[in-house]
């Protein structure tokens, strides 16, 4: 049988116990524990792109909340029936303009 030698330089560290136990420890935090360091850096990725999410969904609802307070006032509300559904008040006549690039054609469809 071959001996192995004992002196190597590479493995004189590991003959002390606590540096070989702070290396087991260290690479079973690293890898293979329920709150690895790859666990955590998987969740602070999801936590940033929630919070961007986040971010995103609450400029839309400060522009939602600023159609609605558009839409609250009687002029914003009759504006919104005049171009949307065409709506108009008695004896006015309304007349809708359109251009050829706006119409729908089966080409541009």
């Amino acid at each position: 049988m071959k001996k192995i030698n004992t002196n190597n330089k590479y493995l004189k560290p590991f003959k002390n116990i606590y540096i070989l136990v702070l290396v087991v420890f260290v690479v079973w935090m690293i890898f293979f524990d329920s709150n690895s360091w790859f666990i955590h850096n998987e969740l602070n990725t999801e936590i940033n792109d929630l919070e961007a999410e986040k971010e995103y969904y609450q400029k839309g609802k400060e522009k939602d909340d600023k159609e609605f307070k558009k839409l609250s006032s009687k002029q914003g509300l009759e504006k919104f029936a005049r171009e949307e559904y065409y709506m108009k008040r008695e004896n006015e006549e309304i007349f809708i303009i359109e251009y050829e690039d706006s119409l729908k054609t089966k080409d541009n469809e």
